[in-house]
């Protein structure tokens, strides 16, 4: 199976596709994953990124772009969720072509939907180990009681004013996407709140009608 599964900031996705690879087999594909594979193993593409992220530039969407369509030629075309990619209207157009030249078409776009007011709250409950660099959520996974309380710090893009002007951004740039693909035929809504297993139930739920 073939999917993507997108979604503002704190919605889940990066959860919810590890639970796909998991539990169904799909090979998750973050583009954030691989271009920093793509850097430690200093591939072509791994040092032409780094060169951009070296100088604090933005990677260039065409390079963007390689790496994602080598990680899924590396699958095989096939058995895989993108979780990231594509994330404007353009990237989505490059994959459609690319993926109709090898005649392994998508087979559903997943948008988690939660409301913004439970976005802010998931994510301003995030916490990151101040020299580690662990994530843990006070919610579902506080650090544990022998980590020192002072280390555990929140990172200025996770405080609720920052959060509401990402989300701001998402809705601008990449909540369009969803227009696209359900022009498409392709997009399936899912809702997002509650539980982390109740919402993997919903998805699992959509890909059995699809099997």
């Amino acid at each position: 199976m073939r999917l993507i599964i997108f979604g503002p900031p704190g919605a889940g996705k990066g959860t919810q596709a590890r639970l796909l690879e998991d539990h169904r087999g799909l090979t998750q594909i973050s583009t954030g994953d691989v271009l920093r594979d793509a850097m430690d193993q200093e591939t072509t593409l791994g040092k032409k990124a780094k060169s951009y992220v070296e100088e604090g530039e933005l990677v260039p969407d065409e390079l963007v772009r390689a790496l994602a369509e080598q990680a899924i030629a590396d699958e095989g075309y096939d058995d895989f969720v993108l979780d990231g990619y594509p994330r404007t209207d353009q990237q989505a157009e490059w994959l459609t072509e690319f993926l109709e030249e090898h005649q392994t078409p998508l087979h559903v776009v997943l948008r988690l939907q939660v409301p913004n007011e439970e976005l802010v709250r998931r994510l301003s409950r995030r916490r990151v180990h101040a020299e580690t660099g662990e994530t843990y959520h006070l919610d579902h996974d506080p650090p544990p009681d022998d980590v020192d309380p002072e280390l555990i710090v929140q990172r200025s893009d996770d405080e609720p004013d920052t959060v509401r002007n990402r989300l701001e951004v998402y809705r601008e740039e990449t909540a369009p996407l969803a227009s696209y693909y359900e022009d498409r035929g392709q997009l399936v809504s899912v809702d997002g709140t509650g539980g982390i297993e109740d919402v993997y139930e919903r998805i699992t739920q959509v890909l059995d009608e699809l099997e």
